[in-house]
């Protein structure tokens, strides 16, 4: 029998991270370089990207641009494969959340999340696939959310995108897997991330959410990186169309 710990092992593959100028993108991109992957990371702050090159190294390269311009898509995935060859790896990091209530919600607002939280995530994926076809091996995961099957005050539109999401990844699954490309969406709880900041700048709203889950806390960092790079490996090879929580249990309760 081989070394079991031979399939989480990603040297010689490509990866890129939407959103990897901060928080879970950011994570990923350091978890998938620590196991020997080539990470592009893309977003729209040069100096944050900067930051995060620098610490992985060689293995790392950024492309600064905003996935939720559609026009771009197509120049987009080309600068993306320029570094280190087509991506082999798509991870969905980036996102918003606006935070109207549903009475408050404005065109601009509601046009801009799906823009960045869902057709991004799908107009990216379907420029990139077609190279990961031709290698008859790919890894697509996309950023559900607590809010893919809760509703939340103020993330009417936010969850909207969110429930799409796990739609949308059961619909790559089906689409692309037969090529040898899963498509997975990882779906975390509260975790410390600039998108979390008015939970965590108010401890007691901290609390109760941890009261919520299952294990008694809140997420940390690392509790995201055992989950990402199974499903960017070979260990997930038999799954695709899924949605997994990292949620300490919230969703359970």
């Amino acid at each position: 029998m081989a070394d079991p710990r031979d399939i989480f092992d990603l040297t010689g593959r490509v990866a890129c991270i939407t959103g990897a100028s901060s928080g879970l993108g950011r994570r990923a991109a350091l978890v998938l370089a620590a196991a020997g992957a080539h990470v592009v990371g893309v977003a729209r702050r040069a100096e944050a990207l900067d930051s995060l090159t620098n610490e992985i190294g060689a293995q790392a390269a950024a492309v600064v641009a905003d996935v939720a311009d559609r026009d771009a898509i197509p120049e987009l995935a080309k600068a993306i494969s320029v570094p280190f060859g087509s991506p082999d790896i798509l991870i969905h990091a980036a996102g918003i959340n606006t935070r109207q209530a549903a009475d408050d919600v404005t065109p601009e607002g509601w046009d801009q999340t799906v823009a960045l939280n869902i057709s991004a995530p799908f107009f990216l994926s379907q420029a990139l696939v077609p190279a990961m076809k031709v290698k008859g091996w790919g890894r697509i995961v996309n950023f559900a959310s607590l809010q893919t099957t809760r509703a939340f005050p103020g993330g009417i539109a936010y969850g909207t995108t969110k429930a799409g999401i796990a739609q949308l990844t059961r619909a790559m699954a089906e689409a692309w897997s037969s090529h040898g490309i899963t498509a997975n969406a990882i779906g975390p709880g509260f975790f410390p991330t600039e998108l979390t900041n008015a939970v965590f700048s108010d401890p007691e709203r901290a609390k109760r959410n941890a009261a919520q889950t299952c294990i008694g806390r809140n997420g940390r960092l690392e509790d995201m990186d055992g989950p990402i790079l199974f499903l960017c490996s070979d260990a997930s090879g038999y799954v695709t169309g899924q949605t997994l929580m990292v949620d300490g249990g919230f969703t359970a309760k």
